[in-house]
């Protein structure tokens, strides 16, 4: 038993979902969305050093020390799995390590909207889930890819960094890919799964401008991709893709893009009303007509106007979902005013 699991096991006593560990403070756990000290004391340099280098190994610290920044998975025995991440800043070591539930929860366990089972119908194209760090990305996703797992014969392949859910095969067949272990980056992953027979490729972060026109290509050969981008609404999610190319290169990219963008999930957690536990709101963006000549003109700025006018087609803005989860009394006013994109309509 490495000595850290006695501050992951304080953590989630305390119901928390992420551990903050900074030299020279106390460990902190992620509750609800707030911070809040754990029962022990300051961590001096020594003490980290002795924490983390015993959970890396030798191989993975030595790479810590040269680079700065380390992230991989941890599994606390058949108690639990941690994503880790280590980084080294001014005043020291810093690691923040994030519990990943042993059970992937399904769509219906989450509430989240039906129109995300129609995901698993599409045969090809791009579908984004974005939003800030911390805001459910990973877990939505899962629950789609097991959806799919459960329910129809295919062959997916997940590309993480590092590996997060694990799925059972069922009905279809799942391989994990981890990067810097089992393929060098998310673009080498990428281009492996083109050619591995493969129906459905999650990238787990669509961080460069090569992985990006990768998985356009992907989505246009027949392949269904599921990608994530840390934007916060879906007219940001097509800027962030489209600027992501030099100018020479921008046009080709907007008609890609008009072609296979079969959806973007724009996701955010709130604490609920009796602040016990935090709930997912969502803006979702659907394949309609009007959509590829949006994209193609870049007038991303009429995306708002598109998802209000299509709300029974399953689209909704933020600001609208946020105002039906206060009226449903899941969560407060204040909570949803923070939140929301435009303000003085939202007040």
């Amino acid at each position: 038993m490495a000595e850290i699991d006695a501050l992951f096991r304080e953590m989630t006593a305390m119901g928390g979902s992420d551990l903050h560990l900074e030299e020279g403070r106390k460990p902190k756990a992620r509750v609800n969305g707030d911070l809040q000290d754990l029962p022990s004391p300051a961590l001096s340099g020594e003490r980290m050093r002795e924490l983390l280098g015993e959970l890396a190994g030798r191989e993975r610290w030595e790479k810590f020390e040269e680079t700065g920044d380390l992230d991989f998975a941890y599994s606390m025995g058949d108690e639990a799995r941690f994503r880790a991440n280590y980084l080294r800043q001014f005043t020291g070591y810093g690691a923040v390590f994030r519990i990943i539930p042993s059970k992937i929860m399904s769509l219906d366990d989450l509430g989240a909207p039906e129109v995300f089972k129609t995901f698993a119908e599409m045969n090809a194209g791009l579908i984004v889930v974005t939003g800030p760090t911390g805001s459910g990305k990973s877990t939505t996703l899962a629950a789609i890819i097991d959806h799919i797992n459960a329910n129809l014969c295919r062959k997916i392949i997940t590309i993480e960094e590092p590996v997060e859910f694990v799925h059972a095969c069922k009905r279809s067949v799942v391989s994990h890919r981890e990067v810097g272990e089992d393929t060098g980056s998310f673009m080498d992953g990428l281009r492996g799964a083109l050619k591995s027979d493969v129906n459905i490729v999650l990238v787990g972060e669509m961080r460069d401008r090569e992985t990006i026109e990768l998985a356009l290509t992907a989505a246009e050969m027949g392949i269904l991709v599921f990608g994530t981008l840390h934007t916060n609404s879906a007219a940001k999610t097509i800027d962030r893709i489209i600027d992501a190319f030099p100018a020479k290169k921008k046009n080709q990219i907007r008609s890609l893009l008009a072609n296979c963008l079969k959806g973007v999930v724009a996701q955010q957690l709130v604490k609920s009303a009796d602040g016990k536990r935090r709930w997912a709101v969502h803006e979702i963006l659907l394949n309609c007509s009007s959509l590829p000549g949006i994209i193609r003109s870049g007038e991303t700025i009429k995306l708002n106007s598109v998802m209000q006018t299509n709300r029974q087609a399953g689209m909704i803005t933020l600001d609208d979902c946020l105002a039906e989860m206060v009226r449903a009394g899941r969560i407060s006013v204040e909570a949803a005013y923070m939140k929301a994109m435009d303000k003085s309509r939202f007040r």
